[in-house]
């Protein structure tokens, strides 16, 4: 399992500068997917369902009052296994062009995201967790095709 910090490196080193707030759905996306294909967790962090969608606390406590980053000098990027990297490169390529915005909204539409925050007003502030269990039995239905990368 790799670490936490160096997930983080390895994001914005493969997709550049970005806000907190796109960081924390790729960690997201890439913490879901790689449990999917590679039946792995990719990092040791509770997801809880923040108002704003799924967020690293452990992250977020790092780079809390930071708007924009460009890279995670609490990591090491290469110190990631291959299929790591190769499915944080999936992410980078699906999710990378989109906004903060469009990330969130795709993951208030996700059952993940949505079930872990059933009965909390929008507004809410909320440390649900997020299940792995919950991710893999959503992201496992939607299959390959729902994202840029062959089947592994």
């Amino acid at each position: 399992m790799a670490s936490v910090n160096d997930v983080a490196a390895y994001i914005l080193d493969r997709a550049g500068p970005m806000t907190a707030m796109k960081f924390q759905k790729l960690a997201y996306y890439s913490l879901a997917w790689h449990a999917v294909w590679d039946d792995q967790i990719l990092f040791d962090c509770e997801i809880q369902a923040w108002r704003n969608g799924p967020v690293c606390p452990t992250l977020y406590e790092q780079h809390r009052g930071t708007f924009q980053l460009s890279s995670w000098p609490r990591g090491d990027a290469n110190a990631l296994a291959v299929n790591e990297k190769e499915t944080i490169d999936a992410i980078v390529r699906t999710y990378g062009e989109l906004t903060a915005q469009q990330l969130s909204d795709l993951t208030h539409a996700e059952d993940p995201w949505r079930n872990a925050r059933a009965g909390l007003d929008p507004f809410a502030i909320s440390q649900v967790p997020i299940t792995i269990d919950a991710v893999v039995e959503y992201y496992s239905a939607l299959g390959a095709e729902a994202i840029d990368v062959e089947p592994f």
